[in-house]
């Protein structure tokens, strides 16, 4: 086969994503970028305003500011909270003990479970009078909070919950966790080392790299919480999502009231770009502190 029909092969069996690609997400996000300069409220066609919608939101827009407080809080609490979590139900699902298969299954289950489904179940947990949560701890004598119902707890029962999906970044650790060869620790047994110094000195560094996609990963999906909040704050009556007192307003929920609530495409968009640049300075700096502590095997990358 000659190089230029390699290469026209190779362009038709990517053919599908690139259409895909261009389609769905390209000229969705070139669209976006020219509605950010706009103010179209979908009855009448789009007027240009400049970076007017920019302005107002990083100037004048104290919603914007109580919802990026809020998910800086919850990607700071959940991130870390879920990689200990994952970490620490790979290393006790690493064991070679009978039945580990249905246990790594049962832990993984739950992070594929529609998360509408998942919302509402969390509801019940939540709720204050007979909720399940504040049973147990009736039980041991303590009065549970309001969860979800206090402006205190609404956020971190909300962390709270993100515990609940860390089967993925559980599975990832694991698989990391069984590449490392076992002659390491027979070697660092030989020389003294306990359970500590061997976590310390070669699980972790061997698993700085699955750490380090689980935190990017993380943060890039926890910047962008949505549904609990959307599904799980709101009352009957309309608008009132991201309560109490804005206390759950997230970014992305913020952004999907000024859209299809408030019909501001244009304040919209210019709010998903604002986050878009957020969450990409956020990924740089990551790229680049992670030169420090990512250990690869093949030298440094």
């Amino acid at each position: 086969m000659t190089y230029g029909r390699e290469r026209f092969m190779g362009y038709l069996y990517i053919g599908p994503w690139l259409i895909g690609f261009f389609l769905l997400t390209a000229g969705p996000m070139c669209v976006s970028l020219y509605l950010s300069t706009t103010s179209w409220t979908m009855l009448a066609p789009p007027v240009q305003v400049g970076f007017a919608n920019y302005a107002s939101i990083l100037t004048d827009d104290p919603l914007f500011t109580v919802s990026l407080v809020n998910t800086l809080f919850y990607v700071v609490l959940s991130v870390p909270l879920g990689l200990g979590v994952a970490l620490g139900l790979a290393l006790l699902l690493d064991q070679k003990v009978k039945g580990v298969a249905f246990f790594r299954t049962a832990f993984f289950l739950p992070s594929i479970t529609n998360m509408v489904a998942v919302a509402m179940l969390w509801l019940w947990v939540f709720n204050p009078e007979y909720g399940l949560l504040n049973s147990l701890l009736r039980q041991i004598g303590i009065t549970g909070p309001l969860w979800l119902q206090s402006e205190s707890w609404a956020k971190p029962s909300l962390v709270l919950m993100s515990l609940w999906g860390v089967g993925g970044t559980m599975m990832i650790f694991l698989a990391a966790l069984q590449g490392i060869p076992g002659e390491l620790y027979e070697a660092a047994e030989l020389d003294g080392a306990g359970p500590l110094r061997k976590f310390l000195h070669i699980t972790l560094p061997m698993i700085s790299p699955a750490m380090l996609f689980n935190l990017v990963v993380g943060i890039i999906g926890t910047f962008q919480v949505f549904t609990q909040a959307f599904v799980m704050t709101g009352t009957a009556q309309p608008g009132t999502e991201g309560g109490p007192n804005n206390a759950t307003l997230f970014v992305v929920l913020y952004l999907f009231k000024k859209a299809f609530q408030e019909f501001r495409m244009g304040y919209a968009s210019a709010l998903a770009w604002v986050l878009f640049f957020l969450i990409l300075a956020a990924t740089i700096v990551q790229m680049r502190m992670a030169k420090r502590w990512v250990h690869y095997e093949g030298g440094e990358r």
